[in-house]
């Protein structure tokens, strides 16, 4: 029966992992390193800011090891969404940590760098000719929106990742990926069942999230089959379980059996999980359902203003059982002097944590807190008007009047001096779109790089 094993240290590169689970499941044998490294979790700002979500020094600490091992066992490593983005620039950031490890290793690497991002004057083109779909809740796509997008990548599906393996190099370094592909890539191009391959992509691509205690600092083992596959921590401390890996199977997803992706649909209707050993999970029935037209998602931002965010806590009975009433009074006082507010211009927002600063309209509990933390949040045009924003609003709630008030000293507590932070540019989704392709390679460049020296 033939089998390929795939490693995935961690759940996000830089979130580190323990070494000795990395050595076991070199012990295991396995034929790739898949490890994904970035995500649009964080919202547009790392896309438009050009940055990541981790520390180079993180990126680098976690990455050596992982070289060293590749290397060493003659096995690809695949990383995906390569500096948090997967942007062009991110990608060759990457590139440039591997260019050090290289160096100071004393060793020769090979690189596929896969590059993600996408021509505005294509996109056009296609939305031209009605090629274009949003994705969920994102608005229609206008010319507007294109002009004003400032940085736009396309998530990859495999096909890339095939072409760069059959290169035989000792990394790939891939732009904004579908996070299922580093698993998936190298079971697909020895033509293992699809279903199972993009599954098990599915359950790896977070690392140990899928045991339990999970976590995305460690990682796990999978093993596919002809008609199943394995799926195993890496540390002692931790065991799969039916529920620990049924549950990952539901993570980000809008449907609990139909996920869609680049070139298909993986249907999990019939999948079945069963206990292997205490740590082992087994997993059957997972299939995939071919696209008859592949589409590609878009990710795109425009700038949106400037933020400047204000933290501080109440703890006045009086105040918090009004709250609603002083916000509403502190809204109006600021917009009275602030006439960007009135334009929606600029937009002040405040939350309020320990009372619904998670939930917001959809909490379902009224019992009242005995102190909520408050944070203000102003977007404006400027990071000067932003900044002015806040600490008016800062000023007038602090001395706000109310009915039984007796303090005469301020209203709030300031953790921290000066209580406004300037947060810089802000960016929002310009285009979450889907665009349909003749050819799934089209928006992707590969690039052959060699780093680093043979050993003397």
């Amino acid at each position: 029966m033939k089998e390929i094993r795939i490693l995935s240290p961690q759940g996000m590169l830089g979130y580190g992992y323990p070494i000795e689970s990395l050595e076991y499941g070199l012990a295991q044998h396995p034929h790739a390193i898949s490890v994904d490294a970035g995500s649009t979790d964080g919202g547009p700002h790392r896309l438009g800011m050009g940055v990541g979500g981790v520390s180079r020094y993180a990126t680098k600490k976690d990455l050596t090891p992982l070289v060293i091992a590749a290397k060493k066992h003659n096995i690809p490593l695949l990383i995906g969404s390569a500096g948090g983005s997967g942007a062009n620039l991110r990608v060759q950031w990457t590139v440039d940590i591997l260019k050090e490890i290289a160096e100071e290793e004393n060793i020769e690497l090979t690189i596929a760098a896969i590059y993600a991002d996408v021509s505005k004057d294509w996109l056009m083109t296609k939305w031209e000719q009605g090629k274009v779909t949003s994705v969920g809740s994102a608005p229609l796509l206008t010319e507007q929106a294109i002009q004003d997008t400032t940085a736009l990548v396309g998530q990859m599906g495999v096909e890339p990742y095939l072409e760069a393996l059959k290169e035989g190099v000792d990394i790939i370094v891939g732009g904004r990926t579908y996070d299922p592909v580093m698993t998936a890539a190298l079971p697909l191009f020895h033509r293992m069942d699809p279903g199972l391959s993009w599954h098990m992509g599915k359950i790896l691509e977070c690392g140990a999230i899928a045991a339990t205690p999970g976590t995305a600092k460690d990682g796990m083992i999978g093993m596919i089959r002809d008609d199943h596959f394995l799926v195993r921590p890496l540390h002692p401390s931790r065991k799969c379980t039916i529920q620990s890996v049924a549950a990952h199977t539901l993570y980000e997803k809008s449907h609990p059996y139909l996920l869609p992706g680049p070139g298909g649909i993986l249907d999990l209707s019939q999948c079945k999980f069963s206990q292997e050993d205490e740590q082992t999970v087994r997993v059957t029935g997972s299939q995939f359902i071919p696209s008859s037209q592949y589409e590609i998602k878009l990710e795109g931002v425009r700038p949106s203003g400037y933020r400047t965010v204000l933290v501080a806590g109440v703890r006045d009975p009086f105040f918090i059982h009004q709250l609603e009433t002083i916000i509403e009074k502190v809204k109006k006082d600021v917009a009275d002097y602030f006439p960007e507010i009135e334009s929606s211009e600029a937009k002040l927002y405040f939350k309020y944590y320990g009372l619904n600063g998670v939930m917001g309209p959809w909490e379902t509990t009224s019992s009242e807190p005995l102190e909520v933390g408050i944070v203000i949040e102003v977007v404006a045009p400027t990071q000067e008007l932003a900044d002015s924003i806040c600490a008016y609003a800062r000023s007038v709630l602090m001395h706000i009047d109310y009915e039984g008030r007796v303090s005469t000293a301020g209203n709030l507590a300031l953790p921290f001096a000066p209580p406004e932070f300037s947060a810089g540019q802000v960016f929002e989704f310009s285009i979450y779109h889907t665009v349909a392709v003749d050819d799934p390679l089209e928006l992707f460049t590969i690039k052959r790089i060699t780093l680093g020296r043979r050993k003397s």
